[in-house]
């Protein structure tokens, strides 16, 4: 019942970051993006930080053969459904990358993505609390510049304030369906994590460096300054992730 609770309060709270995008109409866009630059590096790190200080090493503690090809397979998973569907996701207010798409293939992309991060964070609970907080953590720190990019595009594609919150809200909600299905299958094969959690890591490893770091390669840093703070919010998110190794 304890995971069960943490693991719906968690997969609630990813569902209600989607509204964040509100914010985008409190803030200029160049200030916004300047702030989303940097704390895409934060996500990056503790993306990263969650796969390599969490992740794998849980995986590999449970003795399971198939670690590296669940590895493989969550990075080869995520590259497939980017080619696919629209996954790949703006980390900046009025992104011209998504300009042309439509508006409904966005969503989409959205809310299989986010019933992945369910099925995540549904699967890091099963292994141990810390680890599934750690991941709910990590999930929310990248989806709180990928929404608000999400926003902005939905605003871009024609979109009412209401209507593209509503929407984000919506596919967002994928993610407490993901949650509950990995749950309710544990009870039948409790091997399941064996395979999910390194799958996990993968996926958090490709979205930080196929999809997010390229993201903050579009834009030269100007100013010396600007370099040495986003290496700092970078070493910041996985020093975050280290730090919850205490909770255990």
């Amino acid at each position: 019942m304890q995971i069960w609770i943490y693991t719906l309060v968690s997969v609630l709270l990813v569902s209600i970051v989607s509204l964040i995008g509100i914010v985008t109409i409190f803030f200029g866009e160049k200030k916004l993006n300047s702030f989303l630059r940097l704390f895409v590096s934060f996500s990056v790190g503790a993306l990263l930080g969650d796969a390599f200080i969490h992740l794998i090493p849980e995986a590999f503690e449970s003795g399971s053969s198939v670690v590296s090809f669940s590895i493989l397979g969550g990075i080869m998973t995520f590259f497939i459904l980017e080619r696919f569907i629209h996954w790949r996701h703006c980390h900046e207010v009025g992104c011209e990358e998504h300009g042309h798409a439509l508006p409904y293939v966005i969503i989409l992309g959205d809310g299989l993505h986010n019933f992945i991060d369910g099925i995540i964070i549904g699967a890091s609970y099963l292994v141990s609390i810390p680890v599934g907080i750690a991941t709910t953590l990590a999930v929310i720190f990248h989806e709180i510049p990928q929404e608000i990019g999400d926003f902005g595009t939905l605003l871009y594609a024609g979109f009412s304030k209401k209507k593209a919150l509503l929407w984000n809200f919506i596919s967002a909600l994928t993610a407490v369906i993901g949650a509950v299905m990995v749950l309710l299958i544990s009870f039948q094969f409790e091997s399941v994590t064996s395979v999910l959690i390194p799958f996990a890591a993968g996926g958090f490893i490709y979205i930080a460096t196929a999809d997010m770091i390229p993201e903050l390669h579009k834009h030269k840093a100007h100013k010396f300054s600007e370099t040495i703070k986003q290496v700092f919010f970078f070493a910041l998110g996985i020093f975050i992730m280290y730090s919850l190794l205490f909770l255990e």
